[in-house]
């Protein structure tokens, strides 16, 4: 078994074998009949032979077109061919009988019954076969003109180029995944490609959401690569030592625009240029050729090569074509010349995948002799070499900003710096990690190993993000599993709607039990303000009245002095003009400082009535101030209390408030991811219809006639 997986592991690294298609066909679940073939000889002809004959047969050659022998038909007539196989909107043939184009045919009579031009159609759809025995051949004529005017260096601008309405049924579901034969990732949007059984995988690379598949029945795809534009989508591959062919998907809707190359083995090694202009394959055959997308024509083949071209890539400038092979070779090309012009020489082992950087100055190859290899395009000089994964490297990618991810036979995948120093190395995979990329913004890494597990890391931490399959269950499983996931989510969409109640109640009420305190707190805070201001105003009355009432008690008391210092003096003249009775002066000085006493005395009295008349206001002023105090006191009290209240409530209120918004938030979201469950599964529904009728349809047009 080991000496089995290891052959099989240096295959699929050259993405060839025989073996893995004798694996897949063991694994592949019974499918259903395949459709009967339209064929010329059983149900053209006959259409034919009724309208048209007539005037298209070897006598009459109406425009040089002969219809009444197949070989004749793919001839076509005086105009050229009037078949363009796999593309009735390319035929000349459907464009004149669908009345499209003139001259409609048959000529002065109504159009072909819809049946008939159906079938005609799907004829034509099929690769024109001419009887049962016949094998449906694809063309090389481009759909439309791929080429563009220059390679290019930037994000393009408008919408970036993913899917749109695809194919959801895949074309093949076998009971286990197969080995991870390729993976690539468009360069701008968020695009993954996976190589599966006759089929490439899409898949969102920021969602990791389905997006669809591409048929490949050439075979199994051993190589992937999106265009320097990201509008093109190129997959090569075949069938084991039987063919080997490349195709190019447009993008957007999925048609196969292009299709080059007839080899008799699996091509290992395809490119498209970075202008679109030319398409690089090679294989088995030691032979590197290279095609026109304008018409599919042969343009260089190159026969330096003494083994297996097992990898290649054009330059992103599209000045160059690298190519390597199973002997350790490693060859730098002029693309539009094919002339050599760097041999680059130090693996000594098979060459397993090539990338160039960004700017086209440097290619890094991987090689089964476990080392990635750095060279620069000048000179061809060896950068930089380490050993990078024990027993061999399967893969290597550089992203934008000149990252490196790398992945090979010791199962890890990693990502470096351009020194070889290891910045990340990701969990271990079960088998040997084949494949490995970064996505379009070099945010994750995507790699895939040889049991067909496909996963997706925060390139960053090593987070694992998901996972994803080249093995994508049929839309009647994912229906099915569908209906099951959208009662599970209804359910938890319940439960978390009869959570979200209580919690939004609970909110609604410290809500408002904190409204109430910020306002009475608001009302105690216009209070206190009043009373501290009425307290003010009554200390200012009090303090007037206190100094209205000392004021007077000082007056009395000066008085009280003044009348003391008279009544001596009156005392003293009064004693003198006793001893002098008959001085009048002196009579007249005792009965004038009398008079001064008893004026005194009077205003003494006068006084001390004014201190008291003030002394019941100041008392009051003075009351009154005392209960402005206590009044300020308590609204101080009462606001403090109220504002303590405010703070307690308040991060309850925030805390209730953010539970409310998060049990919101996930019913919201329960609902979206149910609505969404609902809409996949009605877009599955659908589809899954849509392959009914169109069997059904096949069916009836392929029936002998009864």
């Amino acid at each position: 078994m080991r000496y089995a997986k290891s052959l099989f592991v240096v295959l699929v690294s050259s993405a060839f074998t025989c073996g893995f298609l004798v694996f897949a066909a063991r694994d592949t679940l019974a499918q259903d009949k395949p459709a009967a073939k339209i064929t010329y000889d059983e149900h053209i002809v006959p259409i034919f032979r009724d309208k048209c004959f007539s005037c298209h047969n070897p006598d009459k050659k109406s425009s040089g077109l002969v219809l009444n022998s197949f070989t004749s038909l793919m001839v076509g007539g005086a105009s050229g061919e009037v078949i363009e196989l796999g593309d009735p909107e390319q035929s000349r043939l459907w464009a004149l009988v669908s009345h499209k184009e003139e001259p409609k045919m048959p000529p002065k009579a109504d159009k072909l019954p819809q049946a008939q031009l159906d079938l005609i159609k799907k004829w034509i759809e099929s690769g024109a076969l001419e009887n049962a025995g016949s094998k449906a051949k694809a063309s090389n004529k481009p759909k439309f003109d791929i080429a563009l005017k220059s390679a290019p260096t930037k994000k393009p601008d408008g919408p970036l180029p993913m899917p749109q309405n695809l194919l959801l049924e895949p074309v093949v579901r076998t009971s286990r995944a197969s080995a991870v034969t390729a993976i690539a990732s468009s360069p701008w949007a968020p695009l993954i490609a996976v190589a599966g059984q006759k089929q490439v995988v899409l898949y969102n690379s920021d969602s990791l959401e389905f997006l669809g598949v591409l048929p490949f029945p050439e075979g199994t795809p051993h190589v992937l690569k999106f265009s320097r534009s990201g509008s093109l989508l190129l997959a090569a591959g075949g069938r084991g030592a039987q063919a080997g062919r490349v195709v190019v998907f447009s993008v957007t809707t999925g048609e196969r625009v292009i299709g080059v190359g007839d080899e008799f083995d699996a091509v290992l090694a395809a490119d498209i240029s970075a202008d679109q202009t030319m398409i690089a394959l090679g294989g088995s055959s030691k032979m590197v050729r290279i095609y026109s997308t304008a018409d599919g024509s042969l343009l260089h083949e190159i026969k330096k090569h003494t083994d297996w071209v097992t990898a290649m890539e054009f330059s992103p400038d599209g000045v160059l074509l690298a190519t390597g092979d199973r002997n350790g070779g490693l060859f730098v090309w002029e693309a539009n010349t094919a002339r050599e012009y760097l041999s680059l020489r130090a693996h000594t082992a098979m060459i397993t995948d090539l990338s160039f950087r960004s700017d086209a100055n440097v290619l890094a190859s991987a090689s089964e002799d476990t080392t990635i290899r750095l060279w620069e395009m000048e000179n061809g000089g060896n950068i930089k070499g380490w050993g990078a994964h024990g027993g061999g490297a399967a893969s290597v990618r550089f992203t934008h900003d000149g990252r490196i991810a790398s992945c090979g036979r010791d199962r890890v995948a990693k990502t470096w710096d351009q020194n070889g120093a290891v910045q990340r190395q990701f969990d271990a995979f079960g088998d040997l990690a084949l494949r490995v990329t970064f996505n379009h913004d070099g945010s994750r890494v995507i790699a895939g190993d040889w049991t067909g597990d496909i996963r997706a890391w925060v390139a960053a931490d090593g987070k694992l993000v998901g996972n994803l399959t080249p093995n994508p269950p049929t839309l009647a499983e994912r229906i099915d599993a569908g209906n099951k996931e959208l009662a599970a989510r209804q359910a938890s969409a319940t439960q978390l709607a009869a959570a979200a109640a209580p919690s939004k109640a609970a909110a609604d009420k410290t809500a408002a039990d904190l409204a109430a305190s910020q306002k009475l707190a608001t009302d105690m805070a216009a209070a206190a303000k009043t009373a501290m201001d009425a307290a003010t105003i009554a200390k200012q009355a009090a303090d007037k009245a206190n100094s209205d009432v000392a004021v007077a008690q000082a007056t009395v008391t000066v008085k009280q002095a003044t009348a003391k210092g008279i009544a001596e003096v009156s005392a003293q003249a009064d004693e003198v003009s006793k001893k002098a009775p008959g001085n009048m002066g002196l009579a007249d000085a005792a009965v004038r400082t009398k008079l001064h006493v008893e004026q005194a005395t009077a205003e003494i009295a006068a006084a001390q009535k004014i201190a008291a008349d003030l002394a019941t206001p100041a008392k009051a002023a003075v009351d009154q101030l005392a209960a402005a105090q206590s009044a300020a006191q308590k609204s101080a009290a009462d606001l403090a209390a109220a504002t303590k209240q405010v703070e307690t409530l308040t991060p309850v209120a925030k805390a209730a408030a953010d539970k409310a918004a998060a049990d919101k938030a996930a019913v919201e979201q329960a609902a979206a991811t149910v609505a969404a469950t609902q809409a996949n599964i009605a877009k599955w529904s659908a589809a899954l219809a849509a392959i009914k009728q169109s069997n059904e349809q096949a069916r009836l047009q392929t029936a002998p006639a009864k």
